[in-house]
């Protein structure tokens, strides 16, 4: 090739013959497939289609069209839905333009210590309760409105809705829905059946969304949780397809979508404020998701993978790749069934639903410690005398003690 020289020639095939090697060792079949198994064997021939890794890559493609179809959902149907059943933004105070304590929001943190607030009061001019009071401002000026939590809770709404009863569909009449000892009947040479690989690019199109979508989703406390279970699903649809364990993907799929719709539509009467029909679907979703996640998914789940599906091969990696997956799924559903168990706790003292308790909620202007300051009593319940300072300005008890050589405990 004109231009090119000897060491350039050379390099590419150098690379590609490095990249096919690795290629090569890296989907050996020992490695993914049961004893006296090979991917040969998997080839499509006499008209019987079989899954491949490379199917999944339409998933791509699929996942942006999934963004746009998501926005035009919210933007159509979520927020006209959202006005209808009443839910209403709350009102918002407008936080007083300053460079010095928006740097600092910025940099340092949204939550200064008490002596930071006492030192910004001083730096700004201003008393402790204003420093305090801009803080909680800046603070819910960043959080979401009811709207847009109302309008991401029905876009998942409508899809766990859509897949689970589409993957109820594509499964009834599936001898495995019923008995999962089935799903190692004849594995790996199982054929794949085309509804089913459309359910399974779905789905995994649908995580991948919800990763591209991670910096406009509302950021909720459980958010570390949340990337890992994606990670998760994504590798057990993308792995359990490519060895053809679509089978037993398929019921853990399902399994997960029969109780995530009723927790969307949980949300979205609890932005409504319909307390009454919050409530009793809170009730159903808690019973739906431990019987499924903490009863079904350990007895059958796993199980069937762990003991059936060695049961006429021997252990290999993939075995282990695969149950291991299973189990980090299992720990997240513990991990929510805790924070479930204190919303119910929690909804058994109060008779109510009050919040998600993975949400950030949205401060008042006045927090109980300001009321406190405002009149403040001694021991003996007397009101404070003229001769103590004030707590309005910056030389409060939190700066006395300061002033003094003293440290606040954070």
């Amino acid at each position: 090739m004109v231009g090119m020289t000897t060491e350039e020639e050379t390099a590419d095939p150098l690379q590609w013959r490095m990249w096919s090697s690795l290629n090569e060792w890296l989907w050996q079949d020992r490695f993914w497939l049961p004893p006296n198994s090979s991917w040969a064997d998997l080839e499509d021939r006499d008209g019987r289609v079989y899954a491949h890794p490379q199917d999944m890559l339409a998933a791509l493609p699929l996942a942006l069209a999934l963004v746009v179809v998501r926005f035009t959902f919210e933007r159509l149907v979520g927020l006209p839905l959202s006005r209808w059943l009443g839910v209403r933004n709350r009102a918002r105070r407008p936080v007083q333009p300053n460079a010095t304590l928006e740097k600092h929001f910025l940099v340092e943190g949204q939550r200064p210590t008490e002596p930071e607030m006492v030192i910004l009061a001083t730096q700004c001019g201003l008393t402790l309760r204003q420093t305090q009071r801009w803080f909680r401002r800046r603070r819910n000026q960043d959080r979401p409105c009811l709207t847009k939590k109302f309008c991401e809770a029905s876009w998942r709404f409508a899809f766990y809705l859509f897949s689970f009863f589409g993957g109820l569909s594509v499964l009834y009449h599936e001898s495995w829905l019923w008995r999962p000892a089935m799903c190692w009947d004849n594995y790996p040479y199982q054929t794949l059946k085309p509804a089913l690989y459309y359910w399974y690019l779905l789905e995994l199109s649908f995580y991948i969304s919800l990763l591209i979508t991670l910096s406009f989703d509302i950021r909720r406390k459980d958010f570390k949780e949340q990337v890992v279970h994606h990670l998760i699903t994504i590798t057990l649809i993308t792995f359990s397809y490519s060895t053809n364990l679509l089978r037993i993907g398929s019921l853990v799929l399902l399994l997960h979508d029969s109780a995530d719709y009723l927790l969307e539509a949980c949300k979205m009467f609890n932005y409504a404020h319909q307390w009454r029909v919050c409530n009793s679907l809170f009730i159903v979703f808690s019973l739906v998701f431990f019987y499924t996640r903490l009863v079904l998914f350990p007895t059958q789940i796993l199980y069937t993978t762990y003991y059936e599906s060695i049961a006429n091969s021997g252990p290999f990696f993939g075995y282990y790749f695969f149950n291991s997956l299973l189990v980090m799924l299992q720990l997240l559903h513990v991990f929510w069934s805790c924070l479930i168990l204190r919303m119910i706790r929690n909804f058994t003292k109060k008779g109510q639903l009050e919040k998600d308790i993975r949400s950030d909620m949205e401060e008042s202007d006045s927090s109980e410690g300001e009321e406190a300051q405002e009149h403040p009593k001694l021991k003996n319940g007397a009101a404070q005398g003229p001769g103590v300072a004030s707590t309005d300005g910056p030389r409060s008890r939190a700066a006395w003690r300061l002033a003094n050589g003293h440290m606040l405990a954070t």
